[in-house]
């Protein structure tokens, strides 16, 4: 049966449109002068960066004030997050905590963890990994087998996780571990837990990808002691919630604006004159970014009602990778070939070297179908 899958047309709130002229003056004031810009959240990692938009308030902008937030809507941080992937700021360093780690810790968190954690986070100084998938299990993220047992004042963790970003230079991960039964008790038993990723018995070993760069990673647990103190809800509880965590994760404008600079720059070579077939492309193209756009805004205001639109981010994502990965296969078609070094030639050679990554992290499309389909009442 139909489970009510909707998309309620939402407009952004004049207060949070009045916030895009200023984060463009902070962009071109505050952009690292040697930085090539990527809308992809994953290239740009820059702690001063990251550490600016802290102190300007937007680094959990909707957090409660008591762990530093600005308790401001989803609505602006909507506006804040979209234009700095327009620009293709460096936003790597604090993205995951500021998307999902902090608000699942707000969700599920002690008093204890917030007050420990958060405030960091919103400085810019504390940054989180995920630590949901497993080699060997595909996208099958309830079979994961990373194990803890029970131990005088914590648990120890044994196990690996894979394709966790950033994890080289993260402090934490919120690992997602067995704490009783087997893989083959699907989703019961499963618990999510703080851990620190410099910590006596964890190895983190790099995951190069095609462009010769390094943001995933391999993270090994060898008998790594996590305290009760770490333990995130209650044992046992981590099938639902890491499953609201992915709302987070699946819904933003990060889904559908990773190949963004490369739109940016094709519009650029074309110029003024563009060919019939240029004019088409550029209105087909920029037909799915205002579709997509009015959709994560829907889901961003079911947000804001404290819904968990789990759903409809696994649409948004599902369609938004389709998108991101046809955008430069198309392109590259429409101009003839240019040097390496002008900005549409790097902006594509970029992308594309990247862009098998966006249908693994999040969820693939595979996962994803699923979900869209149990939604819909199909399966």
């Amino acid at each position: 049966m139909f489970s009510g899958l909707t998309f309620a047309p939402a407009r952004l709130p004049d207060e949070a449109e009045a916030l895009r002229a200023e984060v463009r003056a902070f962009l071109a004031d505050q952009m690292p002068a040697d930085y090539w810009p990527n809308s992809d959240f994953n290239e740009g990692h820059s702690p001063e960066f990251t550490r600016r938009l802290g102190m300007r308030g937007w680094i959990g902008m909707t957090w409660p004030k008591a762990v530093g937030g600005g308790e401001r809507t989803f609505f602006e941080r909507y506006v804040v997050t979209e234009e700095l992937l327009a620009a293709g700021a460096p936003v790597s360093a604090h993205w995951i905590a500021d998307r999902q780690s902090g608000p699942l810790l707000l969700r599920f968190g002690t008093e204890e963890q917030q007050r420990r954690y958060l405030p960091g986070v919103v400085r810019g100084e504390t940054w989180f990994s995920i630590g949901m998938s497993e080699p060997n299990t595909g996208s099958d993220l309830a079979s994961v087998a990373t194990k803890a047992t029970r131990v005088k004042g914590g648990w120890r963790v044994s196990g690996t996780k894979i394709w966790t970003t950033d994890a080289h230079r993260n402090h934490y991960i919120i690992a997602l571990v067995r704490t009783e039964g087997t893989p083959a008790d699907r989703h019961a038993g499963l618990t999510q837990m703080v851990v620190d990723l410099k910590g006596e018995g964890v190895t983190v070993r790099p995951i190069a990808n095609i462009a010769g760069g390094h943001d995933f990673n391999e993270v090994v647990f060898d008998e790594c002691f996590v305290a009760d103190a770490d333990v995130v809800g209650e044992p046992g509880n981590g099938w639902q919630q890491v499953t609201s965590e992915l709302g987070y994760e699946r819904s933003g404008p990060e889904r559908f604006l990773s190949a963004f600079r490369v739109f940016v720059e094709f519009v650029r070579a074309v110029g003024t004159a563009p060919s019939p077939e240029q004019s088409a492309l550029i209105g087909r193209l920029a037909s799915h970014v205002m579709t997509l756009r009015k959709m994560s805004i829907s889901v961003a205001a079911m947000l804001q009602e404290g819904a968990n639109p789990g759903v409809e981010a696994a649409l948004v994502k599902s369609l938004g990778n389709d998108f991101e990965k046809m955008l430069p296969e198309l392109v590259r078609l429409a101009l003839p070939q240019m040097p390496p070094e002008h900005p549409f030639a790097r902006s594509l050679a970029q992308t594309l070297m990247h862009s098998p990554s966006f249908t693994i992290r999040g969820g693939t499309r595979e996962i994803l179908r699923g979900v869209i389909a149990r939604g819909l009442g199909l399966r």
